[in-house]
């Protein structure tokens, strides 16, 4: 009886197995077509889509696509700016929105109910509605530069990331995760005397390594991937574009597809090697939400 046992074990977990491989295969399917199809010539490219050559690399196979992609936009210069504007928009969300889920969660100030309610009443709110007000607000809004003050945000780095350094999701996160936290520390440290920014720095946030890791990749995924519509509008000068917005350089006159696939390709790297690198702290802070006491 312990070998049929066994036995069935070991069959329901090779498919299990295969069930998990087919599905990581079918979301593998695009990706594996646009890197097979960054290395071919267009003509190549639009006549294999009918078979499954289109997975393969076979035909004729070279990198051209790739220097002629970084001949016609400046890729590099892109990248980096996707990048740095990422960067400093998480970190400076990071910040700010645990800092105040920390004020609605801790601090019992009058009337945060209902201010934590209507920010996240924000997340129903479709970002074209706000699109053309934003717009005509930071246009007219001041900033201190190499220069003194200047008036108007447009062309510059901090118009991609000052409105996008608070938001909803990353609060509720933050919140959530703290109710969870146990009350008895807080109220030990204040019996010490400790400040209540003593008590963010040194107490709540050293233990909240699982939210940081969760509200950093969602926000820098949201960040990296999203750059284009408000950078579109507010961003006219090629040395502050963002990665999403160079997509538009590939679309003029005769597309040459091989090189659309190929800038694919590049823009999509940073994104893969950012998971890879915080793969187990992501997976570990989403098995945390789960664990309670």
């Amino acid at each position: 009886m312990a070998i049929v046992t066994q036995d069935n074990h070991g069959l329901r977990l090779a498919v299990r197995y295969l069930v998990l491989i087919l599905v990581a295969l079918v979301f593998m399917f695009p990706l594996v077509f646009m890197l097979v199809s960054s290395l071919k010539p267009t003509a190549q490219l639009l006549s294999d889509t009918s078979s499954l050559r289109a997975f393969l690399p076979v035909g004729d196979i070279s990198l051209e696509n790739y220097a002629a992609a970084f001949r016609r936009a400046p890729i590099g210069l892109f990248v980096f700016n996707s990048i740095f504007i990422t960067l400093v928009t998480v970190c400076a969300s990071l910040f700010l929105c645990s800092l105040a889920a920390f004020s609605f969660t801790y601090l019992n100030w009058k009337g945060s109910g209902i201010v934590l309610w209507v920010i996240l009443a924000t997340l129903i709110i479709p970002f074209e509605t706000i699109a053309i007000p934003l717009l005509l607000w930071v246009s007219r809004l001041p900033w201190v530069g190499m220069e003194g003050i200047e008036f108007g945000w447009l062309n510059t780095y901090h118009v991609q990331i000052v409105p996008w350094i608070a938001d909803a999701l990353t609060v509720f996160l933050f919140v959530q995760f703290f109710k969870d936290l146990p009350r008895e520390l807080i109220e030990a440290a204040r019996a010490e005397g400790a400040s209540w920014w003593q008590i963010y720095r040194r107490v709540v946030m050293p233990l909240s390594g699982p939210v940081l890791a969760t509200a950093a990749i969602l926000k820098s995924l949201k960040m990296y991937n999203e750059q284009y519509l408000w950078p579109l509008i507010v961003v006219q000068d090629e040395a502050h574009r963002p990665i999403m917005v160079g997509l538009g350089y590939f679309f003029q006159l005769n597309v040459a597809w091989g090189e659309v696939m190929a800038y694919l390709s590049v823009i999509t790297i940073p994104v893969l090697a950012f998971y890879l690198v915080l793969q187990r702290a992501f997976i570990a802070s989403i098995a945390s939400t789960g664990v309670k006491g």
